[in-house]
């Protein structure tokens, strides 16, 4: 099985891109399901039921989640009701939405996916090891192909979490901090891991921002609100083979493809 990640999906830019290059890419490659973390998708900070038409509309057969999907006024209701988006599963009981499932992919396989968030340098949520690994464990009961988002901030937490999933999940891959990390390899011979997967979004910016704003920022220290920079986007993926038997991943590759879009 051939399944193309998608990093993180960066306001009306990345939008663009995914709609200008993601047809071309599931054709080239022979893609079968097709996965991107959309939570930055409504302006650079969360998720809306129309910016999501927009992700699918593209070719994106899942959305997945992470700090910001609660961030727009409409996210509850749609994180509720969607059945094609998956938010961190180690939230607190009671939290909207679903943080895993089973998906039917183009060809009628079937594929587990799991969404966790980090909890180094973020907000307290329930152990992504612990709430992972049950997941995990669930899922292959049904699938014996089952992918993991991990959306965190530090890089040791999610390798961890890489080598904790190791010869259970069929990968294991990093998101949030927008920047593509070239350390993609497969763990124990079966997991696909990388720490992060990147960004689809405005390629002159600070992780998707524009570049004025985020260095005054960093510079005066004083709240400056942001927005997505324009110019040419960049579209930042891994490709997995996966064996539909064993679940092991038998490659990753990174996909990198650029725009002229604004």
């Amino acid at each position: 099985m051939r399944i193309l990640f998608v990093g993180d999906v960066f306001g009306r830019p990345g939008r663009r891109a995914l709609a200008e290059v993601l047809p071309d890419l599931v054709r080239e490659h022979n893609v079968e399901l097709t996965i991107a973390n959309g939570e930055n998708a409504a302006g650079g900070i969360g998720i809306t039921a129309s910016t999501a038409s927009e992700v699918f509309g593209a070719g994106v057969d899942l959305i997945t989640g992470g700090n910001h999907i609660w961030d727009k006024r409409d996210s509850i209701p749609f994180v509720s009701s969607c059945d094609r988006l998956v938010r961190p599963a180690n939230y607190p009981p009671g939290t909207p939405g679903v943080g895993h499932g089973l998906f039917t992919t183009r060809n009628g396989n079937t594929v587990g996916v799991v969404n966790l968030q980090g909890r180094v340098f973020m907000q307290a949520v329930d152990c992504p090891f612990r709430v992972g690994a049950e997941l995990v464990s669930e899922l292959l009961e049904s699938t014996s192909i089952v992918l993991v988002d991990i959306h965190a901030e530090a890089t040791a937490e999610k390798l961890a979490l890489g080598w904790y999933l190791a010869g259970r999940a069929s990968a294991v891959l990093g998101t949030h901090t927008h920047i593509q990390t070239a350390d993609e390899r497969i763990l124990e011979g079966h997991t696909a891991y990388i720490t992060d997967v990147g960004m689809t979004g405005p390629e002159e910016s600070v992780i998707g921002v524009k570049t004025e704003l985020s260095v005054a920022r960093f510079v005066t220290q004083l709240p400056h609100r942001f927005e997505p920079a324009t110019g040419p986007c960049v579209l930042n993926a891994v490709l997995l083979v996966i064996d539909d038997a064993t679940g092991g991943a038998l490659s990753i590759e990174r996909v990198n493809a650029r725009t002229t879009g604004s």
